[in-house]
């Protein structure tokens, strides 16, 4: 049964996203996904020009001054958090760009199948896998692997969005996790390469090298390209901070893009509230008392 709502803005069927994006490579352009925590994040970046706007459960802790990470812990529903962005703050704010929103599929206690129905129900044009356990490693890693909740969740849910006519934009942290990707059907796969850098809450010590950076990132690329030629690649994270970060990684990769959360939402805040409260305290009086 064809959308009633084709032509509108949200929601766009996965076709439609993918010609958008399609769009902007053809002018030349790199594609901006950029993740908001907020309705007045996304209507600003939004009028910025992003191709796409991501609203997963981190973007609400970052924008209470907390770091990314805590997305990944045990401090609220992600799912329930994400959705709650997108219905009252994000979806009624955006006007025309694709919004995606963060799942967290390996949580035990949904019916990925179901969840996805509501997403799409919701108006979202596409689904995004945050929080995601791509980016855990060592013990723990292994831990939630034999307990269920194993990354093999994020790849079945890619798959049912495929199936459902949903976008797919998923963070992976590895070559590997790049191929399952490609092959669960993702539209657009993101070189996570840890934390980013930078600001008030940026990590300092625990950065990759940029070296390392522009190795992860085409290695992740590489493997996905083994098994699918149509999928758009984005790069994230670690040192990839500016606008001049995101250009010298997509100039040294097979990057067509770049997804900005702290270095979008959060930064701009830090930078411009603190601009502008200096300025406005700059104001000298001539005081009577």
């Amino acid at each position: 049964m064809p959308n009633p709502w084709t032509g509108i803005g949200n929601p766009y069927t996965r076709t439609e996203v993918i010609e958008r994006l399609h769009d902007t490579l053809s002018k030349g352009q790199a594609i901006i996904a950029a993740g908001a925590g907020t309705g007045i994040s996304a209507k600003f970046i939004e009028k910025g020009g992003a191709d796409l706007i991501i609203i997963y459960n981190s973007g609400r802790f970052r924008m209470m001054g907390h770091g990314s990470t805590a997305g990944m812990m045990a401090y609220g529903d992600a799912n329930a958090i994400a959705m709650e962005i997108g219905e009252f703050e994000v979806l009624p704010v955006v006007k025309e760009v694709p919004v995606i929103c963060g799942v967290h599929a390996t949580d035990p206690r949904r019916r990925m199948w179901h969840w996805l129905l509501k997403v799409k129900d919701m108006g979202f044009s596409g689904i995004n896998n945050f929080p995601t356990h791509t980016i855990v490693d060592g013990h723990f890693r292994q831990v939630l692997e034999e307990t269920g909740m194993s990354v093999e969740k994020e790849f079945e849910a890619v798959a049912l969005a495929r199936r459902m006519d949903m976008f797919s934009i998923v963070y992976v942290g590895s070559p590997d996790e790049a191929k399952r990707m490609a092959e669960s059907g993702a539209d657009a796969i993101i070189a996570h390469v840890g934390t980013t850098v930078g600001g008030s809450i940026g990590v300092v010590g625990a950065v990759v090298s940029w070296e390392d950076t522009i190795r992860r990132t085409q290695a992740i690329i590489d493997a996905a390209k083994s098994v699918r030629k149509d999928i758009f690649f984005l790069c994230h994270g670690g040192p990839i901070n500016t606008p001049e970060d995101a250009e010298r990684v997509i100039r040294a990769t097979d990057c067509v893009g770049f997804v900005g959360a702290s270095s979008l939402e959060r930064m701009g805040v830090e930078e411009s509230l603190t601009a502008l409260t200096r300025q406005f305290k700059s104001i000298t009086v001539h005081s009577t008392l």
